[in-house]
C-alpha cells in the first residue's frame, strides 16, 4: 500500500496523473491509469486493464485481467467486469478518420455482471444487477436484474442481487433461495419488495 495516499499500484503499472483513486484500491501488473480518470473505493484492477482518460468508476469495482474501459463509460458501485471483456466507444470506427469528438457513452448501474469475453457496444445502458453472460454481445440496453446471453444478446430471465436465478410464482413473486430476497415482476420490471 502507498502510506501517502493508502491505495496500491504494481510496480510495473502507469498512472497519469492528474487522476483520482479512493483508498483500499489495488492496481495489479501491467495497467495504465490515464489522466483525469476517477476511481472510487476497495477496487481490484486486474492485470493488463487500461482505463481511458475521463473514465468514472464507483467503489467495489472489480476488474479482471485485460480489459480496456474506454472514455464514455461509466462503472457505477459494485460492478464486475470478467476477464477479456469487451468495450467499444465508438459505431462505426475507421483508422483513416479521427472520430474521438463522437464517443458515445456506455453506463454500467451498480451491482451489474458482464461475463469473461462479452461485447458491450457503445451508446448502451446496463440496468442494475443485470447479469451479462460469457461471450455475450449487448447491442441495446438491458433492464435492471435482467440475465442476458448469446450473440447478440437476448434476455433468457431475471437475477438476483445475489446472483440467483428467480424464478416467478402465479402471483409474479421470487424468492432467492441464497439471500431471500423477494422480487416482484409487474409490467416486464423487477422491483425488490422490502423484506
Amino acid at each position: 500500500m502507498n502510506k501517502i495516499s493508502k491505495y496500491f499500484v504494481h510496480e510495473s503499472s502507469y498512472i497519469d496523473m492528474p487522476c483520482q483513486i479512493g483508498e483500499g484500491t489495488k492496481i495489479w501488473h501491467f495497467c495504465h491509469v490515464m489522466k483525469n480518470s476517477e476511481i472510487g473505493k476497495n477496487c481490484n484492477i486486474g492485470q493488463n486493464v487500461v482505463i481511458s482518460p475521463n473514465v468514472f468508476i464507483g467503489n467495489n469495482v472489480k476488474i479482471q485481467n485485460n480489459v480496456s474501459v474506454y472514455t464514455g463509460v461509466t462503472l457505477d458501485d459494485d460492478v464486475f467486469l470478467g476477464p477479456s471483456m469487451v468495450f467499444t466507444n465508438v459505431i462505426n470506427p475507421r483508422s483513416h478518420i479521427r472520430r474521438t469528438e463522437e464517443f458515445m457513452k456506455t453506463r454500467l448501474k451498480r451491482g451489474s455482471t458482464i461475463g469473461a469475453n462479452a461485447t458491450i457496444v457503445c451508446g448502451n445502458t446496463i440496468g442494475k444487477y443485470a447479469l451479462i453472460g460469457a461471450g455475450a454481445v449487448v447491442t441495446k440496453n438491458i433492464p435492471d436484474y435482467a440475465l442476458i446471453v448469446g450473440n447478440p444478446g437476448k434476455q433468457i430471465g431475471w437475477i438476483s442481487e445475489y446472483g440467483e436465478r428467480l424464478i416467478f410464482n402465479d402471483k409474479n413473486i421470487a424468492n432467492c433461495e441464497k439471500s431471500n430476497s423477494k422480487y416482484l415482476l409487474k409490467k416486464n420490471k423487477i422491483i425488490k419488495i422490502d423484506e
